[in-house]
């Protein structure tokens, strides 16, 4: 038995200092080969400083054995000393036959540092120079995976799979397939992959996934079934709450769709878009107390986000609290170029409150984004025709009729104004 095997043998046993003897006399006993295969098993073994001086030795001895040059760099980039790694990458010409073993090492070291864009030209001449090495194949489509570059990706996984490789270093290629169609918006393709993928062996992303694929492909039951599985399986997976309630909301569920956003807000209280999402679903419940409270929650939390202040805005006129909404929408629109909904909101606030020169500003921001909108048009006509706008009137009213050609009193009106 050799040196090499005994040192093995001993840190089986986790005799270290039995170990670190019998390394030392391989180290100066046992051949080279046999040297070299105790490099690769300590190296697997986590052994990086030993695998080290063993692969200094040989290297020393062989200096036109690129192959050691490879090895080295791998250990550096294990020790984050990526200097190193590229000095022994660097020895490595084009005429080695290590070549594309460095060419791969370095872009695994390039895609550790973000440098995407040279660990794809990278593996692009890898993958030139052994067209047929699956490997090199996987590795490209990891890296456009990485990259969400998923378009790229799809036809390398694809093509893996057609050659009946369906795992590499640990994974599931045709789960990978799934997700990758998934996200780049191919959801029948995506859902013929993932399907295949046994339950047991779904990871919670992947889990998350496959029912979000379910959601976009309107099938909405399945994506609430893996949804709810997923919450019970792992509740702090944050990103599923929205979508479940999503799903739920659009089944009618909505007092479940709001239970649903609680307990996403119990696990993720600093979701602003959750806040506002709830808020919604008790709108519809008919909760405006609980609605208005989530809505001041989200604005609390980003009171950038003019979803939060639209609502509230919404739910302050609908209610007739004239004063809470001109205090809370007269920050957002005294530059332009504010969101016409909050111009319509002060408008109406500003007629109720006998404010007639802010509402005819307000309404006369608000009116050209709200020519198709009769809700918006037959009250803005009334304002105006008390005000004597002849003009705004006819323009509004000819639209008006056009959209609803069956009110009769407008119509009626229309005509008055046509004959003058």
């Amino acid at each position: 038995m050799s040196y090499a095997q005994t040192a093995l043998d001993q840190l089986e046993k986790g005799q270290l200092d039995a170990f670190k003897k019998q390394y030392a006399l391989a180290l100066r006993h046992d051949d080279d080969d046999t040297l070299f295969s105790l490099a690769e098993e300590l190296y697997s073994l986590g052994f990086l400083n030993q695998s080290r001086r063993i692969y200094e030795k040989l290297l020393r001895k062989y200096p036109d054995e690129d192959e050691l040059r490879t090895n080295l760099a791998d250990i550096a980039i294990d020790e984050d000393k990526n200097d190193e790694a590229l000095d022994y990458l660097n020895q490595v010409k084009p005429g080695s036959n290590a070549y594309i073993q460095a060419l791969m090492v370095a872009a695994d070291l390039y895609q550790t540092q973000e440098l995407f864009e040279v660990s794809e030209q990278k593996l692009l001449t890898a993958r030139k120079l052994a067209p047929d090495e699956p490997v090199i194949t996987f590795a490209l489509a990891e890296l456009y995976f990485t990259m969400r570059e998923f378009r790229k990706a799809i036809p390398l996984y694809l093509e893996l799979i057609t050659a009946g490789t369906t795992a590499m270093s640990r994974v599931n290629l045709v789960e990978r397939l799934g997700v990758a169609y998934a996200n780049a918006g191919r959801f029948e393709q995506a859902i013929g992959y993932l399907k295949q993928i046994h339950p047991g062996d779904m990871t919670a992303d992947v889990k998350f996934e496959t029912a979000f694929t379910y959601l976009q492909l309107k099938d909405r039951l399945a994506a609430i079934h893996l949804f709810e599985e997923l919450k019970d399986s792992d509740p702090n997976y944050t990103s599923l709450y929205p979508y479940l309630g999503q799903a739920l909301e659009a089944e009618n569920r909505l007092p479940e769709a709001l239970t649903t956003l609680q307990e996403g807000l119990g696990v993720d209280q600093y979701n602003e878009k959750l806040w506002l999402q709830a808020a919604h679903v008790a709108t519809k419940l008919d909760d405006e107390q609980l609605a208005e409270k989530y809505l001041k929650q989200g604005h609390d939390l980003d009171a950038d986000d003019l979803s939060a202040v639209i609502q509230l805005s919404n739910l302050y006129v609908k209610q007739e609290r004239w004063d809470e909404n001109v205090a809370l929408v007269q920050p957002y629109v005294k530059d332009e170029g504010a969101d016409p909904q909050l111009y319509w909101n002060l408008a109406v606030t500003a007629q109720h409150q006998e404010n007639y020169e802010q509402a005819r500003q307000t309404y006369d921001a608000a009116a050209p984004f709200f020519m198709d909108q009769p809700d918006f048009l037959k009250p803005a006509i009334y304002f105006y025709r008390e005000e004597g706008a002849q003009e705004q009137v006819k323009s509004l009213l000819r639209a008006y009729v056009n959209l609803v050609p069956d009110d009769t009193e407008m119509a009626a009106l229309w005509d008055s104004y046509r004959a003058d």
